[in-house]
Parts: structure tokens; sequence; C-alpha cells
């Protein structure tokens, strides 16, 4: 992980413009608290009692709104998975002023001065959270795995369960016992499944802005292979979820059509021109799995490969099922459903699983607002990325204020006929790069042309 302090201005108080230009969502309003306060205090539902599972949490350091807890467990079979999502539907009423402001926010925004919450805090980090040691509702999902990891059998109700720990990545093969073994073995069965049905993730370095012992810092991070073995049970549940709702004739999936033969092409062709090999029988997927971003010529073609995974969004039906079931990325029917406390659709996932489940009727409040979700959703997925480009964009601008003119070393990343991407060395940059003929996935040295960071921009040409 490289780190870079931010030094060419104040960010704290850039970011507070940022949040006002990007119409960020900012403190609830006071119908919105009380009725969240209201339903934080109320006495909990009658539930079947689960709280006997061992269940613990895994999430990045520091968080509080906790989705999901879950315990794995050997059989004679293969495995058993317990996977307890948030029940955000026990707290919040249909219809009422926490709804309804939930459908303005769409999902929660993370900025580096703090989070931008999809619901108040009471809840989304108090009452309805899967904190350690605190009896909570969730939607419990059961899952029989056989030896190879494929799912045998689903079960999902609402329960009552009891997380034991709250664990985090870094730490998590410290202080995760047994689970650690066992959700490295499943993780691992399930990434092969991924490979056998054709999905395909993109290992490619995040940036980000953090506050580190008082200073901002721009960073690359790659994440850690548990975070993968982690995201795997998630995947597997989602999968569930839209088999389920698929079978019982109602539903939300989460969609991305499957890349065109022109994207495909244009991909070859960058592989050949990077000297990438592509064998004539491997896939995409194939390739991509096999690339690594710390060679520049292989990260040059991750950041093609991501023009793959364009085109995602959501699809509700009620009867017959729509044209297009497949996320391609997944090669699965797939759904949001196991972060309802940070996202809106996933909490009317989980009523349509538990009704199917049941074989009973959708609620009514989940069943008539199904077909307002794909907009709704789509509008926060957009500003949500907004929101996280500006924050880089501006933390690059303010990094390189006064910078003009000096040489970095960095790897060409994306390139057209005029102009492309340069991903630096060090600082940790990506940013635009002018020119003819741009020399794509080779080390360069690039020259600061523009810093502007009232418009949060910066530009480099080759030196």
């Amino acid at each position: 992980m490289r780190r870079t302090v931010i030094s060419g201005g104040d960010l704290t108080k850039q970011l507070t413009t940022l949040r006002a230009e990007l119409g960020v969502a900012g403190a609830f309003p006071a119908d919105v608290v009380a009725e969240a306060d209201a339903a934080a205090s109320a006495k909990l539902p009658e539930l079947v009692d689960a709280t006997d599972l061992p269940l613990v949490t895994l999430d990045p350091p520091g968080s509080t709104d906790l989705d999901q807890a879950f315990f794995i467990a050997r059989t004679a079979k293969g495995f058993d998975v317990s996977y307890a999502i948030a029940d955000v539907a026990s707290f919040v009423r249909a219809g009422g002023a926490v709804d309804g402001e939930a459908r303005r926010r769409g999902e929660t925004l993370y900025l580096p001065d703090g989070r931008v919450p999809l619901h108040p805090p009471v809840l989304s980090e108090g009452a309805a959270s899967l904190l350690p040691e605190q009896a909570r509702p969730a939607v419990l999902w059961r899952l029989a795995l056989d030896a190879d990891g494929e799912v045998t059998s689903v079960d999902v109700r609402r329960s009552l369960v009891r997380s034991r720990a709250q664990l985090d990545y870094p730490s998590f093969e410290q202080t995760g016992g047994d689970l650690v073994a066992l959700l490295k073995q499943v993780g691992e069965l399930r990434q092969e499944r991924e490979r056998a049905r054709g999905g395909v993730s993109l290992p490619v370095p995040e940036q980000e802005v953090v506050l580190v012992d008082g200073s901002w810092q721009l960073r690359y991070r790659a994440p850690l292979p548990v975070e993968g073995w982690n995201a795997q049970l998630s995947l597997m549940t989602g999968m569930a979820a839209a088999k389920l709702m698929l079978d019982g004739g109602v539903g939300l999936l989460r969609v991305m059509p499957p890349p065109d033969d022109r994207t495909i092409g244009w991909m070859r062709h960058s592989a050949r021109a990077l000297r990438v090999d592509w064998p004539a029988s491997a896939s995409y997927a194939d390739v991509v799995r096999g690339l690594d971003a710390t060679v520049p010529a292989q990260a040059a073609l991750l950041r093609v490969a991501q023009s793959l995974f364009r085109g995602a969004g959501y699809v509700a039906f009620d009867g017959t099922p729509p044209a297009e079931t497949e996320q391609s990325a997944v090669a699965a029917p797939y759904a949001h459903a196991t972060a309802p406390l940070r996202r809106l659709a996933d909490r009317f996932v989980s009523e349509c699983c538990l009704a199917a489940c049941e074989g009973i009727e959708v609620p009514d409040w989940a069943r008539s607002a199904l077909p307002s979700l794909p907009e709704l959703m789509a509008g926060a997925d957009r500003h949500a990325h907004e929101v996280d480009r500006a924050v880089v964009d501006l933390a690059e601008a303010l990094l390189l204020t006064g910078r003009v003119g000096e040489v970095f070393e960095g790897v060409v990343v994306d390139a057209d006929d005029k102009r492309g991407e340069v991903q630096l060395r060090d600082p940790a940059v990506r940013a635009r790069l002018t020119g003819d003929s741009l020399p794509l996935g080779k080390e360069v040295s690039v020259r600061l042309a523009e810093v502007d960071v009232d418009h949060r921009r910066v530009t480099f040409t080759l030196a």
C-alpha cells in the first residue's frame, strides 16, 4: 500500500464545499430522527431464536454499520453456512418518514470526513446493526454446500441472532480462530465455482483518501485475500436470492449485459499492443483473472477491461421473468440482498425472498415499490460514483498544487488518439494524460502541465 500525505491545501474545507456542490445529503430531518428513535427503542418482535449460532461480523476496521454476520460449520457432505443479514424492515415503517428519506438517499455515501448514511445512525449504527453481544432481528440465510462448494439447499427466515465478535480484515487471521480456515476453504471453493461459470472480478487497486494520525493521505490499496473470500459469501447469497425470486415470480435483480463483440475486440487489440498473451481458446474472463496489477502492461489491460463491466442496473419483475436475468460478471442471475443498512434495494429483496421461501405473498408495501426501485437505485449509483471520483480528483489536485512543471514516473493505463490516463508510481495519482500516439502499457516520464483545484482537474503530458 502506497500512501502520500496531502499538504497542498485544506482538504477538510474543500470537502465541505464539495458536499454542497454535489448535493450530498446533510442531517436527517426532525421527523425522520423522531421516527427512528421510536423504532430503535421499540420492543423486539417475536422471532425464531437463533442466538445459539456463534456468528461473527467481518468488515473494514472501525465499521459500525454491520449488515452481515456469518458462521461456517463443516458437515459430512460439505459445509453449512449461516448468514445473518440486518432486518431493516423490522425498524422501518413502510411509507413512513424513515422510508421516504431512504428512498431519497438510495445508498450510504462514504467520504473521507465521514459517511452519509442511508438511515439515521440510531438504526444503521445502533439498533439495526449486528453489533457484538447484542440480540438483533435478522434475515437468516441457511445455505448447505457440498464438498465442491456448490449450494444444495437454501432456507431463509426471520430470526433473532447475536453476533459473538466484531472482526476486521487486517487482523482476521489472528482473531478469527477456526473460522479462518473454513472461510478460506469455502471462499476458494466458491471462487473455483465462479471460474467454472465464467464469472470474473477485476483486481484493480483502489485509490482512496484517508485520515491517518491527523494527516490526509491518498493511497492505492489492493484488497486482501480474506476480502475476496468474504465477498463470495455475499455473492453466493445474492445468487440464491435471485433464484428464489425467479422461482417465486416476483422480485428485483441486479443485471449486467455481457460485453459485446466490439468491446471484446478492443480488449484483444489492446492485449496484442501490450504483448499480453491471449490464447485463442481463452475467454476474456480467463485472461482478466490472470492479470497482475503490479506489472505495467497488465495493469493497463486491467484498466481497459473495466469497459467490459458497464451497463449494470436493476430490473424488477412481477409475473413474467425479465428478458435479461444474468449479471455477466457473476455469470448467473444475481440480486443485491446483503447490505440493507447501506443500500435501499436490499430491504425489498429480503421481503421477496422471505415470502418465496415461506410460500406466501410478498407484502403489498414491498411488491408495490418494486417498479420504482430500478430508477431510484440508478440515480443513487450515479451520485455515489460522482462523489467518489470527485473526492479522489480533489485530493490529487491538492496534493500536486505548486508542482506544475515537475516530472514523474508512471504507466499509461488508457489511451486513444489524443488523450489517455497515466497512473503514477508515486504519488498515488491516476490522472489525464494528453498527447498523440500515447504508448499504452508503457512506463513513461510525464510532466505535470495543469492543476486546477476549483475544477478538481490534473493534466500531464509526456516529458
